[in-house]
């Protein structure tokens, strides 16, 4: 299978990869894709629509009307800005099951699939180099530890006025990351031909100047 130009950038939750990615797609003039901002536009409208994964018919009948787009770096969910929305902590607890669920992802992985098609995008999830796409030129699998990302949320979270403690942070981060390695449709994993990076003590700078000169060189 022919290489695509494609950053595929997987890691866990709270890691920075949607920050780096949006960097990295500047960085090359490219165009970036957020597939985890798909997956709570998906979680948000379930939330709103009372529809519970475990009823199939109400499941299938929302995702097949679901219009989700993605214009610069919003977020729209039928033609709604719900950029602020999807990131609060209510929608984040919502996610993991949603994204666990293997007919989201059948339909969502489809669309990932069709937009990154004609190369030129840097893509970040959970399973970009594993899945979505395994052709990707370049595959990245971004990491730090979990107090690290939970510092980083915690203070995130400070700024934009939500109020919520460290410990509950690190305990969901902690939960998240089980759930994401541990579930049955496409766990997060490193992809054998992905170069891993431990960005723990390292800053968003130092992050995106080494994954571009890891495209680089090809």
């Amino acid at each position: 299978m022919p290489k695509l130009s494609l950053i595929a950038l997987d890691g866990p939750s709270g890691v920075g990869k949607s920050t780096a990615a949006k960097r990295i797609a500047q960085e090359l003039g490219w165009n970036y894709l957020d597939t985890g901002a798909m997956y709570r536009v998906t979680a948000l409208a379930l939330q709103r629509a009372g529809v519970d994964l475990a009823d199939r018919t109400a499941l299938e009948a929302l995702l097949s009307s679901l219009r989700i787009e993605q214009r610069g770096t919003r977020s729209f969910l039928n033609g709604e800005d719900v950029s602020d929305a999807i990131r609060t902590p209510e929608v984040t607890k919502l996610v993991t099951p949603v994204s666990a669920d293997a007919r989201v992802r059948e339909v969502l992985v489809d669309q990932q699939r069709a937009i990154g098609a004609s190369g030129g995008w840097v893509v970040d999830g959970r399973d970009i180099g594993t899945v979505v796409f395994t052709n990707a030129c370049c595959k990245i699998f971004l990491t730090a530890s979990a107090e690290a990302r939970a510092q980083r949320r915690f203070l995130e979270l400070q700024t934009k006025g939500f109020t919520t403690s460290y410990e509950e942070i690190l305990a969901d981060q902690q939960r998240r990351d089980h759930a994401d390695t541990t579930r049955a449709v496409a766990p997060l994993r490193k992809a054998e031909d992905a170069v891993e990076l431990d960005s723990s003590d390292m800053d968003l700078d130092q992050v995106v100047s080494w994954i571009v000169a890891q495209h680089r060189k090809g």
